[in-house]
């Protein structure tokens, strides 16, 4: 299937040139079937499936390829999408009632065989900026993190667990009963004044403060943002000729507050004296717009394109495909990202690469240099590594709630992998992703098994429960060896149950309210508050994808809150039987064609597992597995 795809690099042949500059999907085999509906052809893998049409966006597909249960949707984005827009109609409904065709949203997908989790995502993305008009954010009237935190008892994740933000290296000592000066709320006065106020509570880069001389009464505690310009360490207001006047409402309990500020603050902390300006410091970004990367293709995750960057906020990059002629073809990813590369990455590695139907750069545009880019741990090749058609578990990128059953399809330069997810392979390898040796998000066979998680299996097969070493001796594979995979975990400082913002990768221009759930040595499990448990997200505890609370009120980033009650029971099906149904909703995945297995049988190995951290053991050391020898 795959001895066609020799050719991954940018080479200067035109053979390659035409290949690469196009891109285009195999032709259809002509005994596939097909139905005929409206004078559109659509088509789908074994005749037996039947097709469905999305209720959010319209797009035409595999019934078995759709999201959910009732396979309503194409796709994770379409099904959120509709809950944040139950009030409007539904395309789906429109076509019920007025009996019109489609619209321009209304795509149909014709791209068979590719697998069609990743046609319904690639569809998504194509005509994101089309539904834009209808997806709208949810509002963020009404939310506050201060109150969020206080009403529920919640902990956030302190700032010092994310070291690409802003202060994550040198947040210092901030704790609380930490003493600032703030401005005086609880004033008359016709100008600008301030006190003293202590920290009562951490929340990221939120502190929830009390004026001195408040004591035990919270009437007047206030929440604001550490980082803020309001404030200030003790003793700016006296070098800066600010006055300091106590709060109106216990301006009365003391005569001499001169010596009750004495006696308060004698041995107490406050912020660092260049506070603001290490801010400052940490939120300038060396990237800036008119860059030109190279960045994963939504659409083709076998490849990358040229990308320039259209603006920069708190370190997040919103990338426009260069060859896109309205700037609306984007791309949201942070500047660590392990997605984006500098220019010529591809060709020095040999990963595949499409080609810009633009001849030279725009004006003003340039070559980002390439060591503003994340390095990556160098690696010895030359020894034990990787081989093409090894097994291993990999996070599907396409949906980032499961660790899946996955084959290393092409070994490239500098220790970086093409990754394919069993039963999920487009047969031109089009969903095949990259992924580094020493990536978080690949791990040894039976990692899923040993840490208590759900694996899923290759789409097709039907030998459940699933055991590895059946699989590896049916399809006459070998397990990838466990020393070759990243076992480092930091003292990231992670604990079940904190707070944190959140990418949803699956539209990675979104920033949620999350909570870290589960913890599995250094690989998080992150869940989108008021959302059900399938939009869950596996993430590695030094993603660059989360952020303190916090986060976005210091960027000036839309930050989306929790999903409201009407808004969750919107989505399709109840919460409970989606709970319920949780377990299995992988196990019978979607039908395809059977699985072509080897019938040569190899002398498997045997290994010895080693219970691995529990949720709440999140650091230290991890021994994954040890192999048992003869």
């Amino acid at each position: 299937m795959f001895d066609g795809y020799d050719s991954c690099s940018e080479d200067t042949s035109s053979s390659s040139s035409s290949e690469e500059s196009e891109e285009e999907v195999a032709p259809l085999p002509s005994n596939l079937p097909i139905i005929k509906n409206n004078g559109q052809v659509y088509t789908y893998p074994d005749g037996k499936s039947g097709m469905a049409t999305c209720e959010m966006c319209g797009m035409v597909g595999v019934r078995d390829a759709f999201y959910s249960k009732t396979k309503r949707f194409c796709s994770v984005s379409c099904s959120r999408s509709y809950s944040s827009n139950s009030k409007k109609a539904s395309i789906l409904a429109r076509l019920q009632v007025t009996g019109k065709p489609p619209t321009k949203k209304a795509k149909v997908l014709q791209k068979q065989p590719l697998v069609a989790k990743l046609a319904a995502y690639a569809q998504y993305q194509a005509t994101l900026q089309n539904q834009a008009k209808t997806k709208t954010v949810i509002s963020m009237e009404g939310f506050s993190w201060g109150n969020y935190i206080n009403s529920n008892s919640f902990i956030a994740a302190p700032v010092t667990c994310f070291k690409h933000a802003p202060m994550g290296t040198c947040w210092g000592d901030i704790s609380e009963n930490v003493r600032v000066e703030v401005p005086n709320t609880d004033c008359s006065l016709p100008t600008k004044v301030f006190w003293i106020a202590g920290i009562v509570k951490l929340a990221g880069y939120n502190a929830l403060l009390r004026y001195e001389g408040f004591e035990n009464d919270s009437a007047l505690d206030f929440w604001c943002n550490i980082c803020s310009s309001d404030i200030r360490p003790v003793g700016w207001c006296a070098a800066s000729g600010k006055p300091l006047v106590p709060p109106r409402t216990i301006h009365h309990k003391y005569t001499n507050w001169k010596a009750f500020l004495v006696k308060r603050l004698t041995g107490a902390k406050t912020l660092p004296p260049d506070f603001s300006q290490k801010v400052s410091e940490s939120m300038q970004y060396p990237f800036k717009p008119c860059m030109r990367v190279e960045v994963v293709d939504k659409r083709h995750l076998c490849r990358t394109r040229v990308a320039v960057v259209e603006s920069v906020i708190g370190g997040r990059l919103r990338l426009v495909y260069e060859d896109s002629e309205d700037k609306t073809d984007d791309f949201w990813c942070h500047m660590h990202s392990p997605l984006i590369h500098h220019v010529g990455w591809s060709r020095s590695i040999g990963h595949r690469f499409k080609r810009s139907d633009i001849t030279k750069k725009q004006d003003g545009h340039f070559d980002t240099p390439p060591h503003l880019f994340a390095k990556v741990k160098e690696v010895d090749q030359t020894g034990e590594w990787f081989k093409e058609g090894m097994k291993l578990e990999a996070i599907d990128p396409l949906n980032l709630s499961t660790i899946c059953v996955a084959t290393i399809r092409k070994v490239l330069a500098d220790g970086f992998l093409m990754i394919g997810i069993d039963g999920s392979e487009a047969a031109d390898g089009s969903d095949w992703f990259c992924y580094h040796a020493t990536s978080p998000s690949i791990f040894p066979v039976g990692f899923c098994e040993i840490n208590m998680i759900e694996l899923t299996p290759p789409r097709g097969y039907t030998k459940l429960p699933f055991k590895w070493f059946d699989y590896l001796r049916e399809t006459g594979s070998i397990a990838a060896p466990v020393k070759l995979f990243n076992k480092d975990v930091p003292n990231h400082g992670f604990r079940v149950g904190m707070k944190l913002e959140a990418v949803d990768l699956m539209e990675p221009r979104l920033i949620c309210v999350a909570t870290v759930t589960r913890i599995i040595h250094r690989l998080l499990r992150i869940h989108f508050d008021g959302w059900e448990e399938e939009y869950d997200q596996w993430v590695d505890c030094e993603s660059p994808d989360l952020y303190p609370v916090g986060w976005c009120q210091l960027t000036g980033y839309q930050l989306q809150p929790p999903a409201s009650q009407s808004t969750r029971e919107s989505q399709s099906g109840s919460s409970k039987q989606k709970k319920k149904a949780k377990s299995q909703q992988y196990k019978g995945h979607k039908k395809m064609t059977a699985l072509q297995l080897k019938e040569e049988l190899i002398d498997g190995e045997d290994y010895s597992f080693l219970q691995g951290a529990s949720d709440q053991e999140s650091n230290g050391s991890a021994n994954f597995y040890i192999k048992q020898e003869p």
